[in-house]
């Protein structure tokens, strides 16, 4: 759409991915060819302030260049016809082949299946880490979730892992309600069947949710997710990137009240230490990721993928390369 704030074109686009390591440049030293590995998007260098303080999983090694669509170096590696495409999000994963710093890439176990594992390179990982991470989920919480889509469906799985008591999944799409419910959604809302969200939330859980987690990138939607939190101690978390230059707005009663606001970027998850983790919980059935994937689809259909998500038929779509096809 163009709305994307870390967009720059020409560009190689994705930022979802896992690989095997082809080659490393001089002084490389964590990594080495057939290594499996799935590509940052935020990377982990565990020597900036951002890593050393230990409060976030951000880091700070890159900002300098990422943000540009260059490499580290401040050149890009990604050329067609001899013009110069910037990279995406320092990943570029809908290609064969991509160039990734050595600090943006989690090294995983071997026996991972890679057309399984990428999902956990974004949202599979934001979802679950929003709830395990950042929003800390205790058992017996009360969970709203505004959209189930991926990362939607994936912080229904976390709040299922938290053990959560009440799980409510929201969505204007009725066909997602099954998936939902599957992965644990104790409660389902069509916001088309009652006049306000928020007041329907607070009104089944008399008082309002301990965490609401918007997952659109919707500002209307995080007021509401703000809204449904309970007084006093409810916290609203925002996983969903809204375009460039959006704003949200809420009555400042809601927060003097004891509400709070937060937001998350992949799931507070720091990747180089805590993805491994995550795809050991994959492997060994407590994280679902097989049930999520709709559609499989080669390189040169990429294009259906995007329709598919455009038109709410799909939850993941997977992209494989070389001889991978549709399955």
């Amino acid at each position: 759409s163009g709305r994307d704030p870390s967009g720059l074109f020409p560009t190689v686009l994705g930022h979802e991915g896992g690989g095997v390591v082809e080659e490393v440049g001089p002084g490389v030293t964590s990594l080495r060819p057939g290594d499996h590995v799935i590509p940052l998007y935020i990377p982990e260098c565990r020597q900036c302030e951002f890593c050393l303080s230990g409060r976030t999983n951000l880091c700070g090694a890159l900002l300098a260049t990422q943000g540009k669509g260059l490499m580290p170096d401040g050149t890009s590696r990604l050329s067609h016809r001899r013009r110069m495409l910037h990279h995406y999000m320092g990943t570029s994963t809908f290609a064969e082949w991509t160039v990734v710093p050595e600090i943006a890439l989690a090294k995983i176990r071997p026996d991972a299946p890679l057309d399984k594992v990428c999902l956990l390179g974004c949202g599979i990982t934001t979802g679950i880490g929003a709830v395990l991470n950042t929003a800390r989920v205790h058992p017996g919480a009360t969970v709203a979730v505004f959209g189930l889509g991926g990362i939607g469906l994936s912080v229904i799985q976390g709040a299922v892992m938290a053990g959560a008591g009440r799980i409510i999944g929201i969505d204007t799409n009725p066909r997602k309600f099954a998936m939902a419910r599957q992965l644990g959604a104790t409660d389902v809302l069509d916001p088309a069947t009652v006049p306000s969200v928020a007041e329907a939330v607070v009104e089944m859980t008399r008082g309002g949710v301990d965490f609401s987690f918007e997952c659109i990138g919707d500002v209307e939607v995080m007021g509401q997710a703000l809204a449904s939190a309970h007084k006093g101690w409810g916290q609203a978390i925002i996983i969903g990137v809204a375009g460039a230059g959006e704003e949200i707005h809420a009555r400042p009663f809601l927060l003097v009240t004891g509400r709070a606001w937060r937001g998350t970027a992949f799931g507070g998850t720091r990747g180089r230490t805590q993805l491994p983790q995550y795809v050991d919980w994959y492997m060994s059935g407590r994280i679902k990721v097989d049930e999520m994937i709709t559609h499989t689809l080669r390189l040169d259909e990429i294009n259906r993928a995007f329709d598919h998500m455009h038109a709410g038929d799909s939850i993941r779509s997977v992209v494989l390369y070389g001889d991978g096809g549709p399955r």
